[in-house]
């Protein structure tokens, strides 16, 4: 898999990135990081410069949020109760009043959420949706989620475009830094199930 997406950004330059990343959003297992440090090694050896290269991945982040966010606008928190009250959020352990506590979340930090998500690995993507559930104002949401994006892509170009042909050195660092995302994310949310639960108890005592 990641042997075909060097292959494509090889052969497409700008394109190839684009396409890559704007993939890398909608379905997030992706890899972006060997892309966009891919990428900026290319700039190196071929006609591909680092700003371009940049655009091109921050344009295609802004496209694969756009897709995101508008599947949070049709399917709305309603229907995403509907599916947790039944057998689905039984198995789970998912219950409909985690949605309204979502949306409400993100509409108290929706700015900031949008903003450093787009930084972490694995939300970076996920974030487009409860923007769509809260309706959040288009134009912000965009810059934000270009901004954002932005601040990512040039450290990863830029990275790979100063390691030139040893690009892949630094992939473990980053492959650390998604795994302590990983650890920090369940982490977060294991506290939070205790939390709720914790309360519970205390509100039936």
């Amino acid at each position: 898999m990641e042997n075909f997406m060097l292959d494509l950004v090889n052969n497409y330059g700008y394109w190839g990135i684009f396409l890559l990343i704007f993939i890398e959003n909608v379905f997030p297992p992706i890899p972006s990081e060997a892309v966009l440090l891919f990428g900026g090694a290319l700039t190196v050896s071929t006609a591909m410069n680092v700003p371009g290269t940049i655009i091109a991945a921050t344009a295609g982040s802004i496209a694969g949020a756009i897709i995101l966010y508008a599947l949070g606008r049709i399917f709305q928190p309603q229907r995403l109760k509907k599916l947790f009250s039944g057998k689905f959020g039984r198995v789970l352990h998912l219950k409909p009043e985690y949605v309204d506590k979502s949306v409400l979340w993100f509409s108290k930090y929706q700015n900031k959420a949008v903003f450093i998500c787009r930084c972490i690995p694995l939300v970076r993507s996920l974030i487009s949706i409860p923007a769509g559930f809260a309706a959040m104002n288009v134009p912000q949401f965009l810059l934000l989620t270009g901004i954002g994006s932005a601040l990512w892509n040039t450290v990863l170009v830029s990275v790979g475009a100063g390691l030139g042909a040893a690009w892949e050195n630094a992939m473990p660092y980053f492959d650390q830094y998604t795994h302590l995302a990983v650890i920090v994310i369940g982490a977060a949310f294991l506290l939070c199930v205790i939390y709720a639960v914790m309360k519970k108890r205390k509100d039936v005592e």
